[in-house]
């Protein structure tokens, strides 16, 4: 990872180059399908967290409720395992929040066509909207302004 911010990685995709992706393909049999990234997102943020996948089931369990176990995790994670176990998607949140790791929700938003960001990154999206916003009804306002002035000259 790049040390300019923790959440950016120089290997992955541009959004610009994510949603050109996303248009140019087409709605085939199977395009929703992403296990295999899913299991592959899951096992790189088990390996870059620095607990271990014991660790890892205890804090899942704590903040999901629920008891989950290593075993679990590893069923969810094995690469061999084409039609079996699936991580929950309710586990998803504790599973982010205790490997630190967004990735595996980003698997199944683009999958979907939509993004993750961080809050931050988040926040500073919303703000570019509402400014793109207020520009717009900026516009809008002078529009109406020019025309009152017409409308006022004719009389």
């Amino acid at each position: 990872m790049s040390n300019r911010h923790k959440y950016f990685d120089e290997r992955q995709f541009s959004i610009l180059e994510l949603i050109k992706g996303m248009q140019a393909q087409r709605a085939t049999e199977g395009a929703a399908s992403c296990v295999s990234d899913l299991k592959a997102a899951l096992r790189i943020a088990i390996k870059n967290s620095s607990m271990s996948r014991h660790q890892i089931a205890g804090e899942m369990s704590h903040l999901a409720g629920v008891t989950i176990t290593k075993e679990q995790i590893d069923s969810w994670t094995r690469e061999s395992d084409d039609g079996g176990r699936h991580i929950p998607a309710e586990y998803l949140p504790a599973f982010c929040k205790t490997t630190q790791s967004t990735e595996p929700l980003a698997v199944l938003c683009r999958t979907a066509g939509a993004f993750v960001l961080p809050g931050p990154e988040a926040l500073r999206s919303e703000i570019q909207r509402l400014d793109e916003e207020e520009k717009r009804v900026r516009q809008q306002k002078k529009q109406r302004l020019m025309f009152l002035g017409e409308i006022t000259k004719e009389r």
